[in-house]
């Protein structure tokens, strides 16, 4: 009863204060529609949300109601274009934030990395590349270390029982390569060169040492070396694939007769390479770089020295090409005066001032006492040209290796050397360390076991060979202490008996070595061979040239350049294997002979036999052709300014009044300009190892034209000579260095640091000028 009366109380109450209930107004037209979808629409009208405008019905037009339904899309939905654009701003502001942090992380990478591995050097890890910078923070040399690692390989610090106490950097490719980098000490009072030694242990069989030096990126020529016949100057000028560095017949491909391990480029960085490396070489192998390589070789390099290939070089830099070359060749400590004796400058000096007459027929038979007489008597009667070093080859024997001289076509040549030495002449023999196997000292030799053994082979049967026109010869031991004795005995003999007054050394060259050759003591290379003999004969006999080095003799030895033959490409070849030479550190070189040689190594084969030589179309030569005159003219205008002029064909034999009046100009030309000029940078060439013939980078500094010249040269820093070497050619390019020059031809002054366009050569002349005073007064 209380509850009912309770809600009619309420009831009443809310009918008193009129309250409304909340419930949803629908359109009556709504409810005709389809029944209503769970969730509001966007254009859902509840009670709360309801007036006449927002009907369909209202008076408001269709636009209205759009405008206001899309005021009504949330704000993060409805975005201003601005808006975009200022987050677009914004995210590329941000990319780039991230990329120069990178970057700049990067930076600081490498130069962290560049100031632990000193001053001026960047070595990227794992690139292995390894970069060298001058003061100016140009960039000299750029090389890649490592090169037969595929990929990027990661390094690790060496373990502290592999590293030095020596300050050098160790880097290790687990079970391949060990690498050590370090900065040798020098003195900055001295000069400007600073070198680094770098030194790579393969730590496996299959593994090499392979370095790359690049040339594109630095922009750069390289020189030194050794010629070759596909490999000239500059040496990025050719191709070589790799190759034992030893010397050989340049004729064939193989590395020349002279070598030394020294690279230098234009840009004033240097690499010297250890001795005791197995080095192999190639040129423009894929890339255009120089590589070096350790690797050992059954013939070149068969005496493992070390477990595995290593490979030791040193990089040294300094301000300019010149005055790095300078600086390495320098002999101040140890100049090569030291120990001369006078009759050894004499020597020196007479090679220089005098010429060499080289009697070399091709067949023994040729040879004999009247040929020296009238050899002798056609060079007297020249008269305008001096008598000097009459040079006889290997022929003064009946067989190579016999050591005496052949009393059957030289009864009394002592009274014939006699007589020539009264007249002016010096004469010299040629020798070599081949016994033939017909030789008569042959059998003593082998007994004795004087001679050179196969290496896997009883040690008393000798290992046999071929050289020149010798089908068959063993090669005498001179690492043997009995060999030494034997051969000088022999040789002094025949000083005696003949009256002779040197001895010219045919050495041949590492290829003229048996493949399996074995020594008694045990050799790094077969080119050590030369070195050994070379420096075993220098200060007990008089010698005046060897055929064949890897480092310099000591003077008066002149180094030889190898056998040319007798056409245009020879000469051209003559200029750019002289400044190789010289560049090398051999200032004293002895190029052949005017015209070309009769013979080079290999040749041989495709001469007619003695047995045959009356039915061959004689000349005036014993059966040899003379050189056609052009090329004989243009070989002796060039040969004037070189440090011998080596004979073997007078000019006389051509009958012709040109090479006659040519040769008496040109003979004067020699004596009154170009020989002092020899004698004066003699000295510097024994005080600092400069040549006497340079290329115009080492006299013109910083003038960047000459470096890539190859047919020009210069005597000393004073005269620099263009001669033509191509048939039938009357005028040529000609650069001349910084300064005033006086012109050889027309004695007219010219302007230096230029080229001079068609500069006019006749036939009978030669392009030279020779340096004037800077502070010349016009």
């Amino acid at each position: 009863m209380t509850v009912v009366l309770l809600k009619k109380q309420r009831m009443a109450d809310l009918t008193e204060n009129k309250e409304i209930p909340r419930t949803p107004l629908r359109s009556p037209r709504r409810k005709s529609a389809a029944p209503r979808r769970l969730g509001r629409s966007e254009f859902s009208m509840d009670d709360d949300e309801y007036s006449p405008s927002n009907s369909v019905t209202s008076v408001n037009s269709l636009a209205s109601l759009l405008r206001e339904k899309l005021q009504s899309i949330p704000q993060k939905i409805r975005k201003k274009p601005t808006d975009y654009k200022l987050r677009a701003f914004v995210a590329l502001m941000f990319l780039a934030v991230v990329f120069f942090v990178s970057f700049a992380y990067v930076l600081y990478h490498q130069q962290a990395l560049t100031k632990a591995y000193f001053n001026n050097v960047q070595f990227n890890e794992p690139k292995r590349l390894i970069r060298i910078f001058n003061k100016d923070d140009v960039e000299i040399l750029r090389a890649s270390l490592a090169v037969n690692l595929r990929g990027k390989v990661k390094a690790y610090p060496c373990l502290p029982e592999h590293r030095r106490n020596d300050g050098s950097e160790c880097l290790e490719w687990l079970h391949t390569l060990r690498f050590y980098l370090k900065s040798l000490a020098h003195d900055p009072g001295a000069d400007n060169t600073t070198c680094y030694s770098v030194h790579w242990k393969a730590l496996r069989e299959d593994v090499y040492p392979n370095d790359c030096f690049d040339w594109t990126n630095t922009k750069v020529n390289w020189y030194g070396g050794g010629q070759s016949l596909n490999v000239s100057w500059p040496i990025n000028g050719g191709y070589m694939d790799y190759t034992p560095f030893i010397t050989g017949d340049v004729q064939k491909g193989q590395w020349s007769n002279a070598l030394t391990r020294y690279f230098i480029n234009s840009k004033g960085a240097a690499i010297i390479i250890d001795d005791d490396t197995p080095l192999h070489v190639s040129v423009n192998k894929g890339a255009k770089e120089i590589c070096i390589k350790a690797m050992y070789h059954e013939f070149a390099y068969p005496n493992k020295l070390t477990e595995f290939p290593e490979m030791k070089y040193n990089i040294c830099t300094s301000e300019d090409m010149t005055s790095l070359h300078s600086s390495i060749h320098n002999h101040k400590t140890a100049p090569l005066w030291d120990g001369l004796k006078p009759t050894d400058m004499s020597t020196l000096e007479f090679l220089i001032s005098e010429p060499v007459w080289e009697i070399a027929p091709r067949f023994k038979q040729e040879l004999h006492r009247d040929m020296i007489t009238k050899f002798g008597d056609d060079i007297l009667r020249l008269g305008f040209l001096k008598q000097g070093h009459v040079v006889i080859n290997e022929h003064w024997q009946n067989e190579i290796g016999d050591l005496s001289l052949d009393k059957t076509r030289f009864p009394k040549l002592n009274v014939t050397v006699d007589k020539l030495r009264r007249r002016g002449f010096s004469i010299a023999f040629t020798v070599q360390p081949f016994i033939s196997t017909e030789s008569k000292n042959f059998a003593e030799c082998v007994q004795k076991r004087l001679l050179i053994s196969e290496r896997n082979s009883d040690r008393r049967i000798p290992a046999l060979t071929r050289f020149k026109s010798l089908a068959s010869a063993g090669i005498l031991d001179v690492t043997n202490s009995n060999a030494v004795p034997w051969l000088l005995e022999k040789l002094k003999v025949v000083m005696k008996e003949t009256l002779i007054n040197s001895f010219f050394l045919d050495l041949g060259t590492a290829h003229d070595m048996p493949h399996y050759y074995r020594c008694e003591k045990l050799l790094r290379n077969p080119d050590q061979y030369i070195n050994i003999f070379t420096k075993t004969f220098d200060s007990s006999l008089s010698i005046i040239g060897v055929s064949s080095a890897i480092s310099l003799p000591r003077p008066p030895i002149f180094v030889t350049m190898p056998p040319l033959d007798s056409n245009w490409e020879a000469l051209r070849s003559v200029i750019p294997t002289i400044l190789t030479y010289g560049v090398n550190g051999f200032p004293f070189i002895m190029p052949g002979a005017i015209g070309g040689d009769i013979y080079w190594p290999g040749s041989e084969q495709n001469l007619p036999s003695s047995k045959n030589l009356e039915s061959t179309n004689k000349t005036e030569e014993n059966g040899i052709e003379l050189p056609e005159i052009e090329l004989y003219m243009r070989w002796f205008q060039m040969a004037t300014f070189l440090p011998v002029m080596k004979f073997t064909h007078l000019p006389t034999k051509y009958n012709d009044e040109r090479v006659l009046e040519m040769a008496k100009n040109l003979t004067t030309i020699r004596r009154n300009l170009v020989t002092p000029f020899l004698l004066k940078y003699k000295r510097e060439a024994l005080e600092e190892g400069l040549p006497l013939i340079r290329p115009l980078w080492l006299i013109s500094g910083n003038d960047a034209a000459p470096i890539p010249v190859q047919d020009e040269f210069a005597i000393g820093s004073e005269i620099v000579v263009a001669p033509i070497l191509n048939k039938g050619q009357t005028s040529r390019d000609v650069y001349l260095p910084t300064g005033v020059w006086k012109d050889g031809i027309d004695n007219s002054l010219r302007k230096g640091n230029r080229w001079m366009h068609e500069y006019k050569v006749p036939i009978d002349k030669v392009a030279y000028f020779v340096r004037q005073p800077d502070n010349m007064r016009f």
